[in-house]
């Protein structure tokens, strides 16, 4: 259609992500493409909002901009989000103008107080989000186990989370066996850190987090195929999310108790490194047959999850791993498979992922896949000897080291965790799963089972 913009006339059609930007002297106006109203969710809102700041951040200006539109409060708080994490590429500068305080954004029929509620949520949600995804994107030379503890140390120190490493011999001592493995043939010293975020308030719900921190993954002895093995950054992308959405809670001061573990090490080759065929013991005592090194994000979660478990108490358990090549074959980058124990914990998963936009898809935990972890030899083997359901048979094997927990979740994010971007010309971080957790934590009620 023809549209009157200023003394500007023009063909606009406002499909989803069309765009068009004018620069005056003393403001921005835009027009952005969100699509057909009967078929635009929030997750939309954020989405377009989100390419459109990317695709003309160098066009944003330190003076006052306009958007003028009909919001709901649900869509104008996705699509105010958007606009922010859409300005992330690495490395992030805050000192970007559409984050100097003097940047103002104009919006029309929106209550100020919803809007400063909503303008200090986003800060820190990209505050959480970018972490993760600077962390993630980080060359291998530049995200070892000392400076990740470093920072870890301290952002807890200034958002008063309590912060905990075990090194090799405190590892030992606990008795994870399956943790060290991956961790033998590694120059950098063990981490297994445990975060602990509490709220005040008593009686509040208190959320296990989990998540697969391998900073590099070579596959070990079971060596993956040189081809893109540079992905393999992207490793520790349950471990970012974790630490994402822990971080921005915390900075939210959410009514809620927040236990997050995450096991970091990198896989790696050397004359110490475990070889197939190796029997190690977790440290819930079952043994562990590693018939594949590559399978190696299991055997660090099964022994995080296995301490979790034996320490704490939590309502609700919920473990992030970019984990299998098999949900990529499944699903590519479209959406993340996901495994639980608990039906009010899927609707509540499933609620979350509706509303964020970061879809996921249930897969079974039927018995029916328990007889291909079965070892010879031990306990368990990590992988199963038959080339199908892999990402359903390391969801059984996890489901092994909960210790009975009836409220669990397993979130296998290999495919969309680090994927094309609009940002980057090659695969880079997407910030999967810290809004999924956030909107997830702040949507749990007294009912959580």
């Amino acid at each position: 259609m023809k549209t009157e913009f200023g003394n500007t006339q023009l063909f606009f059609t406002a499909n989803e992500n069309e765009f068009f930007v004018r620069l005056n002297p003393e403001s921005v106006d835009f027009l952005i493409g969100i699509g057909k109203e009967s078929e635009v969710s929030a997750a939309t809102y954020l989405n377009v909002a989100q390419k459109f700041s990317n695709q003309y951040r160098q066009q944003f200006q330190s003076i006052p901009t306009s958007v003028i539109g009909e919001f709901s409060e649900n869509s104008f708080a996705a699509f105010f989000q958007g606009l922010f994490l859409g300005t992330y590429v690495y490395p992030f500068d805050k000192a970007h103008p559409f984050w100097k305080n003097n940047f103002e954004i104009h919006f029309d029929g929106i209550n100020q107080e919803f809007f400063n509620k909503l303008s200090i949520q986003t800060e820190s949600l990209c505050y959480g989000q970018f972490a993760a995804m600077e962390w993630l994107n980080k060359p291998v030379n530049l995200k070892t186990t000392n400076s990740l503890s470093f920072f870890l140390g301290e952002e807890c120190r200034k958002l008063n989370i309590k912060y905990r490493s075990l090194n090799h011999a405190e590892c030992i001592k606990e008795g994870m066996g399956a943790y060290l493995a991956v961790n033998s043939a590694s120059a950098q010293e063990a981490a297994f850190t445990v975060l602990e975020y509490h709220c005040d308030k008593p009686g509040t719900k208190t959320v296990g987090l989990v998540g697969k921190c391998v900073l590099f993954d070579t596959g070990g002895i079971s060596i993956k195929p040189s081809k893109d093995m540079h992905h393999m950054k992207s490793d520790m992308g349950g471990g970012a999310a974790v630490m994402g959405a822990l971080l921005a809670a915390a900075r939210l001061k959410m009514p809620v108790n927040i236990i997050a573990v995450l096991p970091i090490t990198d896989n790696v080759i050397s004359n110490k490194a475990c070889l197939p065929g190796d029997v190690v013991r977790a440290c819930n005592g079952k043994t562990i047959e590693i018939l594949n090194t590559d399978a190696e994000g299991r055997l660090t979660l099964a022994d995080a999850l296995a301490y979790i478990t034996k320490n704490y108490t939590t309502d609700v358990l919920i473990d992030l791993a970019t984990l299998t090549g098999s949900v990529v074959r499944m699903f590519g980058e479209k959406c993340a498979a996901y495994f639980s124990n608990n039906p009010l914990l899927k609707n509540r998963l499933e609620a979350s992922a509706e509303r964020t936009g970061q879809k996921i898809w249930n897969l079974p935990l039927w018995e029916d896949w328990s007889e291909e972890i079965k070892s010879d030899v031990a306990d368990l083997k990590n992988i199963s000897l038959l080339p199908n359901s892999d990402c359903i048979v390391a969801a059984k094997f996890l489901e092994q080291f909960i210790d009975g927990h009836t409220n669990w979740a397993h979130l296998d994010i290999a495919g969309v965790a680090f994927t094309k971007v609009d940002y980057m010309q090659e695969s880079a971080a997407t910030g999967y799963g810290v809004r999924l957790l956030l909107d997830l934590i702040e949507n749990l009620t007294p009912d959580t089972n």
